[in-house]
């Protein structure tokens, strides 16, 4: 099945069926995440990036940084206790929610079915928006509700730009 335009709809259900507030922003369409954050009208430091990672032990992962962040590698293998992580390819990070586009899955683990993590930078914002599953939709959610309801766990994940990065 090729994802829809528009919001993701079970990520809509989740939402209200956990209790977490959320507000549906439809935007032109926006293909990074500070691009997103610019059309959205909101920081970019209040817009999550969701990056995917297969860790040594070939587990699959997201991590959650600020838009303007990357993920330092290195780091982040350190935070997980894993040898190594690459990045996933367009093609798997597509595979872990087919009904959303690749580059806008919603770091919520009950529906993408692997864990998501956090870079500690993240809660500094009250209200946080990512992706709704479409590149011209996102969603505005209170940060602390989402990551009680959705089980986030918070490390070190962020590195500066002269670190290994994605």
């Amino acid at each position: 099945m090729s994802p829809m335009a528009g919001p993701y709809e079970d990520l809509l259900t989740w939402l209200a069926d956990h209790q977490v507030p959320f507000v549906i922003h439809e935007h032109p369409t926006s293909f990074t995440a500070t691009a997103t954050a610019h059309a959205e009208g909101v920081s970019e430091r209040s817009f999550a990036k969701v990056v995917g990672l297969r860790t040594a032990e070939g587990s699959t992962v997201l991590v959650v940084v600020d838009a303007p962040d990357h993920v330092d590698l290195e780091k982040t293998a350190v935070s997980l206790g894993s040898e190594w992580v690459v990045l996933l390819n367009e093609r798997e990070m597509a595979a872990i929610l087919p009904d959303c586009y690749a580059g806008t899955v919603p770091p919520v683990p009950e529906l993408c079915r692997v864990p998501v993590y956090a870079d500690e930078a993240v809660r500094a914002e009250e209200r946080i928006s990512f992706h709704a599953g479409s590149h011209d939709t996102a969603v505005r959610v209170d940060r602390a509700a989402w990551e009680t309801a959705a089980g986030i766990r918070y490390g070190s994940f962020a590195g500066s730009s002269s670190a290994v990065v994605a």
